[in-house]
């Protein structure tokens, strides 16, 4: 098969919800073409956010039961966005949720059981990415950056702005990636103590002063200065940025300026180690945070003129880890590497995903 339809699953860190791109993949004299035909965005009911926030303090037993209730509910999604398009998918390639992250002891959960999904969703389901590379001793993230690389080639840098900041790029003839800095997990939750879901356009974060005491604990973590491949989880986020805006003072609206600030830095800083790549490097940004009018306006700034900015069309930038997590499974199906040694740190190149036919 050279042509493919697609289903791609995303949940991010964020709690945002339940992104479906439906996309079709054709492989034309060696190179890929992408077309996004279909999306939905399906936002967590009250319980599913409940059961999501406190399952790592779960039972063993809650959390089985969870994860194949879960599995069931992100199919019965699928089932639903198919019914409601009359879409044709080859199959399903879901990311799952991230419960536990800590890769130095060989420990990444996302949930989201496949044999549950494919069984509630009556197709082929591929998940569970990451295990494989993290058995490799990789990170077993990020796992976006062959797909930035196939996909959007056209790009010096590739970042996405979502619960947690990455990027990708190319760098002594290899793909490196990896996680910047805490993102929208900082944001919304900031947002929400003032009963919002999110910052819209980060008008709160305009409307807010800087601390400078504030930025400089934010910036203050080894894990900044630590070289790649590396990774960061909810757990460490939580003992270290959010901490740090929690012990703060400061008013709400000073936190998030302050928290922008941070992620703007640290994003620039990133950037300089690579040095120049190119007459202009372009640098395209997607995920939840390139709607954020005043961050994406403080990253030109800290980027100056090294770097030129471009947030695409909504529907990529909304889209992109869906459209990418589709692609994996893609390559998955095809038995060809989707998971790259010189982004994670595994032992070598591997071709993660686990295939549930239905």
């Amino acid at each position: 098969m050279n042509t493919f339809h697609v289903i791609g699953l995303m949940s991010g860190t964020s709690l945002d919800g339940v992104d479906l791109a439906y996309c079709r993949f054709t492989l034309d004299k060696g190179n890929w073409i992408y077309k996004i035909l279909n999306t939905a965005t399906i936002e967590y009911p009250e319980d599913w956010i409940i059961r999501l926030t406190t399952l790592p303090q779960a039972s063993a037993l809650d959390f089985v039961a969870t994860d194949q209730g879960y599995g069931k509910y992100l199919g019965e999604l699928v089932a639903a966005f198919i019914k409601e398009n009359n879409l044709k998918p080859d199959f399903v390639a879901s990311h799952g949720h991230t419960i536990f992250h800590q890769p130095a002891q060989h420990i990444s959960w996302q949930l989201g059981h496949g044999a549950y999904l494919a069984a509630s969703a009556y197709l082929p389901v591929i998940s569970d990415f990451r295990t494989l590379d993290i058995a490799l001793n990789g990170q077993g993230a990020p796992l976006v950056p062959i797909g930035d690389k196939l996909l959007f080639s056209g790009f010096d840098f590739c970042l996405n702005l979502g619960g947690i900041s990455n990027i990708s790029f190319d760098f002594s003839e290899k793909r490196i990636a990896y996680d910047i800095s805490a993102c929208n997990m900082l944001l919304n939750t900031l947002a929400n103590e003032l009963k919002l879901a999110y910052d819209k356009n980060g008008e709160l974060a305009r409307s807010g002063k800087l601390h400078q005491q504030l930025l400089n604990e934010l910036n203050a973590p080894a894990y900044f200065t630590d070289s790649f491949p590396k990774s960061l989880g909810k757990e460490w986020v939580d003992a270290h940025s959010l901490k740090a805006l929690q012990n703060s003072a400061s008013s709400i609206p000073d936190k998030l300026h302050t928290t922008c600030h941070h992620i703007a830095f640290q994003i620039s800083e990133a950037v300089k180690t690579v040095g120049k790549t190119a007459q202009k490097p372009k640098m395209l940004v997607t995920g939840g945070g390139a709607f954020n009018t005043f961050l994406i306006e403080l990253l030109q700034k800290y980027l100056v003129e090294s770097c030129e900015v471009v947030v695409p069309e909504p529907e990529v930038a909304s889209f992109k880890e869906a459209l990418i997590f589709a692609f994996l499974g893609v390559l998955r199906w095809r038995n060809e590497v989707n998971c790259l040694s010189s982004v994670t740190g595994a032992s070598k190149d591997n071709i993660g995903g686990s295939i549930y036919l239905n």
